[in-house]
């Protein structure tokens, strides 16, 4: 039966609807797990990384260059004035003042000199290291022999590698393809400069994931972990001749961070700490004590991209050096041992 009510036929009793799909369980999306949250991201690296990639819009830049061109403007005639008004005081201390204001600006001037240079040696072994790969794939003997020079004449004041360049010397002429010679000559120059930056690496590694785990200040992982990454690629560079100043450092973090990001290089996954953990991620660590070796982990990721842009020839085949290697020697043990 039905009932009429305010002009509209309303039915007694359950209605029923036709389907015509029945809906299957199977295709219900999945619960979300709430261990997934718990999950460590490496938030420090991924800031940090954001960061340092991030090129400045052109309406900063302008802002930045009126800025210091304004209070340069400014601190300059001010002192111009200082100086020739103490002269007119004081002769002997005015001109005291004036000759160190000169010796400050000889001190500026010199800074940009060596600021100028660090970059130049930075875009020397930039060239050096394509002319490496261009005399690689187009298997030029004679390119090869022309890298090999300019390799044994930026190494020729260090005496770290003078055993390296005596043996490059002797063996060299018994090479007659192009890869065998540069293979030699990584072999004999940059192998322990391998290791030596692999180390500073590892330092850096272990100083940002420990910071991250045993200091739970808001911010100061971040910090620290910009900190130890800026000045783990300037050490990196210097292993390798690059000695990059403060503009150079930039440069190259800017580079290396921007690869990172580019490749997604920056992804967090519980493979990259299995060397450590042997296991499960979530069953063995905490949330700072994970974010602590996931930002470890993320920064010997970025040490070896540092060392492909600072050295001088690319890695041989098979010897590029793996984060996850480095995150085994630099991690392991330092919140326990992998048995525990």
């Amino acid at each position: 039966m039905a009932r009429k009510q305010g002009g509209t036929v309303m039915a007694k009793g359950p209605v029923l609807i036709d389907l015509t799909e029945t809906p299957s369980v199977a295709d219900a999306p999945p619960v979300p797990d709430a261990q997934e949250a718990l999950v460590p991201q490496g938030r420090a690296m991924q800031a940090v990384a954001r960061v340092a990639a991030r090129r400045p819009s052109k309406l900063v830049r302008l802002f930045w260059w009126v800025t210091t061109t304004l209070i340069g403007a400014v601190v300059t005639i001010a002192s111009w004035d200082f100086a020739t008004g103490l002269i007119d005081r004081a002769p002997v201390v005015g001109w005291i003042v004036t000759g160190l204001f000169a010796l400050f600006v000889f001190t500026l001037l010199m800074m940009a000199v060596r600021e100028l240079a660090a970059l130049a040696r930075l875009t020397r072994i930039d060239d050096l290291r394509h002319q490496a790969a261009t005399a690689l794939e187009a298997v030029d003997l004679a390119a090869a022999r022309r890298v090999t020079d300019r390799l044994v004449t930026l190494y020729a004041g260090r005496e770290d590698t003078r055993w390296g360049r005596d043996r490059l010397e002797e063996l060299r002429g018994d090479q007659m393809d192009a890869a065998a010679l540069l293979t030699l000559a990584d072999a004999e120059l940059l192998a322990p400069l391998d290791v030596a930056a692999s180390r500073e690496v590892e330092a850096a590694a272990r100083q940002v994931a420990a910071v991250t785990a045993l200091v739970p200040l808001a911010l100061a992982d971040v910090a620290t972990a910009l900190s130890a990454n800026l000045r783990m690629i300037r050490r990196v560079a210097d292993v390798y001749g690059g000695r990059s100043g403060f503009f150079g450092s930039w440069r190259l973090t800017r580079a290396v961070m921007s690869h990172l990001v580019a490749t997604g290089a920056v992804a967090v996954g519980d493979d990259m700490l299995e060397p450590v953990l042997g296991g499960s991620l979530l069953g063995k660590l905490s949330r700072r004590f994970g974010e602590g070796l996931v930002n470890g982990a993320l920064t010997a990721r970025v040490g070896v991209a540092a060392m492909e842009v600072c050295r001088p020839l690319p890695f041989p085949p098979g010897k590029r050096p793996t984060s996850r290697g480095i995150v085994q020697r630099s991690l392991t043990g330092l919140f326990g041992s992998k048995g525990a």
